[in-house]
């Protein structure tokens, strides 16, 4: 089921408005320019069907996501049934690409074995990735489907509970998933004074807060809500972060390094935000209420 729908302020809705408008001006249909890669050549509609796409299984679409696969993008533990956000997004693409829904196999991949270097045994993975030129450098990274903050959960009568500045957030322990944009914004925004737990898994993040071995938890601003509806027993939404150099982090799916698949996948990316199958499911999937940033 979606999370409970709280009505999405202006201000947030801008915020996410615009950073996806502005992934469009700067991640073309066919182009992967971040980190020093070639633009792939512009495919013909012709070419981006099932008949002529570079699958890894002819007629299949195989698409890789982590496990246990958590709301709002997905919803109870299975990719397949076409609910939370990520899902939705997933099966509106193969949808325009030409496969029906039977025709997409969902296969469990763990977040850091899908951005590694090396062939993949996916067409595409979707994991609330974000785009970044250094993981360019080891897998392509479609044009942007959503656009978030990072956000920091603690628990109700914590250490955290109640601040509003950055100031008092450095003071924390703090933890993150390893290699992920939430523990490059703690050592390079938050700068605490403490240095971060670094941790497997989302899962393992909320263990170690709810053991209170970490202060804080930071997550992507979606998930922190949701982690504090009901997931985390006890769990606060202190606020979010500000926007690392006045931008919001855009999530892309992977794909090989180079694959032929990207460019008829960003294509479609951008059919479906152009007209409007992407806010659509957003506004579906994942409202938000107005979080405070803290300053």
């Amino acid at each position: 089921m979606p999370v409970d729908r709280v009505p999405l302020t202006s201000t947030v809705r801008r915020l996410l408005a615009a950073g996806l408008a502005l992934a469009a001006l700067g991640v073309t249909a066919c182009s992967q320019t971040d980190g020093g890669l070639q633009a792939s050549p512009a495919p013909s509609g012709a070419d981006c069907t099932v008949a002529k796409l570079p699958l890894k299984n002819p007629g299949r679409f195989t698409v890789a996501t982590d496990e246990p696969a958590y709301e709002p993008w997905f919803s109870d533990d299975n990719p397949n049934n076409g609910k939370g956000f990520e899902s939705a997004v997933t099966f509106a693409v193969a949808k325009e690409l030409g496969f029906a829904a039977e025709q997409v196999d969902w296969v469990q991949l763990p977040f850091n074995s899908a951005i590694a270097p090396g062939e993949k045994s996916f067409d595409i993975d979707i994991n609330q990735v974000t785009i970044t030129p250094q993981r360019r450098q080891n897998v392509d990274l479609s044009a942007p489907y959503f656009a978030t903050s990072q956000a920091v959960v603690t628990l109700e009568g914590g250490k955290l509970a109640g601040i509003s500045s950055m100031a008092e957030l450095r003071g924390g322990k703090l933890g993150a998933q390893a290699d992920s944009t939430s523990l490059a914004a703690i050592t390079d925004q938050v700068k605490p004074q403490v240095d971060p737990e670094v941790l497997d898994t989302n899962a393992a993040g909320i263990k170690a807060l709810e053991d209170k071995r970490i202060d804080g938890l930071v997550v992507d601003l979606p998930t922190a809500y949701q982690m504090t509806s009901g997931q985390v027993d006890g769990g606060l939404l202190v606020g979010r972060l500000p926007a690392a150099g006045g931008k919001l982090e855009q999530f892309g799916m992977v794909l090989d390094q180079g694959s032929k698949l990207t460019p008829c996948i960003n294509q479609t990316i951008n059919k479906l935000q152009d007209n409007g199958t992407l806010a659509g499911l957003e506004g579906k999937w994942i409202d938000l209420p107005d979080v405070p940033e803290l300053k």
